[in-house]
Formats: C-alpha cells, structure tokens, sequence
C-alpha cells in the first residue's frame, strides 16, 4: 500500500510522504513497547497494590460487621449501619490511596493528600445537600433524641418513626404512609417527641348546666373513670372548672394513660363514653348552645316609635296591634294625615 501510494505521487514527493508513514509507525511501534515494557517493570507493584487494597476492602467489611454487632447489642442498629458503612469507605480510600502509591513510587503522597483535599472542596460544594444531610444523620444518631418505634412531630407530619438513614428520617404515618423527612430538617427543626415517657396526659371538656351542682358532677365524674380501662390511677384523675360560659359550667377532665397513639384515642374514648352515661344516670345535664334572635317587627303600626315599640316581643295580654298597612290606609286618614301622625300630636 505505500508503494502504490508512493507511484501515485511524483518521485521526491511519494519518497518524502513514505518516509513520514514509516516514521509515524516505528514511533508508535517504539511507545507501545515501552508501555509494555514499563507494564511489565510494574506488573508485581500492581499485584502488590491489588493485594493491598483487596486487604484494605477486607478489612473495612470485618470493621463494618463488628461495628454493626456492637451498635445491635447496645440497640443502636441505625448508628450502625450508617458509621459501619463510612469505616468501611474511608478505609477503602485509603487502601486507593496506598495502592498508587505503590504502583507509582514516584508520586508523592503528600501530593495525593493535598489533591484529595482539594478535590474534596469541590465534592462539598456540588453536594452540600447530601453531605449536610448525612452529618445530620450521624448527629441524630449520636444524640439519640428519638429512636425506632418513637411516635413523634415534625413539620406537620406525625408518625411511628421506622428508620433513620444516613440522609432521611422515615416515618410511618397513622394511615400507613411513608414521609422521608430530610435529616437536615429534623435536626434544625422542633421535633415533638410523643413517646418520650411512659405516661402522657390527655384532657377533654363537658359542660353541666347552671342549676347542677358542681361539686356533685366532679364526684360523678372522678367515680365514672376511677379504674377505667387504660386510665393510670398514678397520677389520679382531676376535674377541674374550666369556665363560667354563656350557657353551661365548663369542666375540664384530666387522665394520664399510654402515650402511643392506639392506647390514647382508646382511652379516651371510654372515657367519654362513662362521663356521658353517668351525668345522665346522676340527672345532670348537659346543655346545649341556645340562642334567642328578637325579630324587630316591621309590620307593627308603632313601627316608628321607639318608646312603643315592641322588638319583636308579642304584644301585652288583651291589646291588639294593627298591621302598618291598616294604619296607613286612606279611610285612617282623616284630614289627609295618616293617624299615625295624628296619634303623635
């Protein structure tokens, strides 16, 4: 083939073009050989990297297990997971890091420290997020301020928490729904902690009527949930007056229980349930909102007048108000004045 192309050409020029082809290729000959031979100079530095960092790797899963066993005895399962995990990638980086080093002497590991660092800026930068989020994690980890099985608050979303990852804190809502919450948003923001005692108190209001006694319906009322299922006895009940409102004496019951949610909304539901039944055996009553709306009476013939007026009250036993429009009829006018005007004189 360069013949051919060589004859295609005039003589100099075939010769000059021939000479260029055979030199690119005894160059490209001459660096594949010495990259073969400089391969098979660091062929046992590669080996011994290889080893290097499979040991490393190694390593770094025997120290991710033990660390996983250790939080699991002490019931930290999700510190485990997360920390096992970083122990075994730091490592593995540093076995990467050991490993150039040795296939390539020459370069300076103070070089790959300060590179890394560098290059760790940047990584910072492009993923402030997922970083802040994880060393959120890890501090909620660490803190502990609630664990799996917690029944908490957080951004309006309440739940049993399942998990706690390294970037989001799951939790299993009361309707069986997941809500991954952002571990930066747990850890900066109020957390409601449901569960954080064994006791949590719970309330409810009901109003007796102003003629019943108040002391009698406290008595009724504290007797009706003593020893009600799912109601603590310590600390006791307490019914309290709550207020003096419009229509009713408003009293406010106080009981402590299980803080989870099942327990509560349970006990809570007895708990009225007995405070409804025994006010109505004790004769107590429980009003309701009334209200009285006077009409003022626009139809009246004192519509007008305010000292006779009647606001919509009927009218005083053996009188008889006319309608307006009689008032104003043509036959009551005498003199061309309605009476009205007349009755005014």
């Amino acid at each position: 083939m360069p013949d051919a192309f060589a004859q295609a050409l005039p003589s100099g020029a075939g010769s000059s073009a021939a000479e260029q082809i055979s030199a690119s290729v005894d160059g490209l000959q001459a660096k594949l050989e010495g990259w073969l031979d400089g391969l098979i100079v660091l062929l046992p530095n590669i080996i011994v990297a290889a080893l290097v960092l499979g040991l490393f790797w190694l390593f770094g899963s025997i120290t991710q297990r033990s660390f996983n066993h250790w939080a699991v005895a002490r019931r930290r399962e999700n510190l485990g997971a997360v920390l096992g995990g970083f122990l075994k990638l730091a490592l593995i980086i540093a076995g990467g890091l050991l490993a150039i080093t040795i296939v390539l002497p020459s370069l300076n590991p103070g070089d790959l420290v300060a590179g890394l660092g560098v290059g760790s800026v940047a990584i910072g930068f492009a993923f402030k997020d997922i970083l802040q989020n994880w060393l959120a994690g890890v501090l909620i980890l660490l803190r502990q301020p609630f664990r799996p099985g917690d029944q908490i608050v957080i951004n309006g979303f309440e739940g049993t928490v399942e998990h706690v990852e390294a970037r989001v804190t799951a939790i299993r809502t009361y309707d069986s729904r997941m809500v991954l919450v952002p571990n930066s948003d747990v850890y900066t923001n109020a957390v409601l902690v449901n569960t954080a005692f064994a006791k949590s108190r719970s309330q409810f209001d009901v109003g007796i009527g102003y003629g019943d006694d108040i002391r009698t319906a406290r008595g009724v009322i504290l007797k009706a949930i003593h020893g009600l299922e799912g109601v603590e006895a310590e600390p006791a009940p307490e019914v309290l007056v709550q207020d003096l409102a419009a229509y009713q004496v408003a009293l406010r019951i106080f009981w402590w229980s299980d803080p989870r949610r099942h327990d509560r909304i349970h006990t809570r539901s007895r708990v009225v349930e007995a405070v409804k039944y025994a006010l109505d055996g004790a004769g107590i009553d429980m009003p309701f909102e009334t209200q009285v709306h006077l009409l003022h009476d626009q139809t009246d013939e004192l519509d007008g007048r305010r000292g006779k007026q009647r606001e919509g009250w009927p009218a005083p036993s053996g009188q008889t108000q006319r309608p307006r429009f009689e008032a104003l009829r043509p036959e009551a006018r005498p003199g061309g004045r309605p009476e009205q005007e007349r009755a005014a004189e």
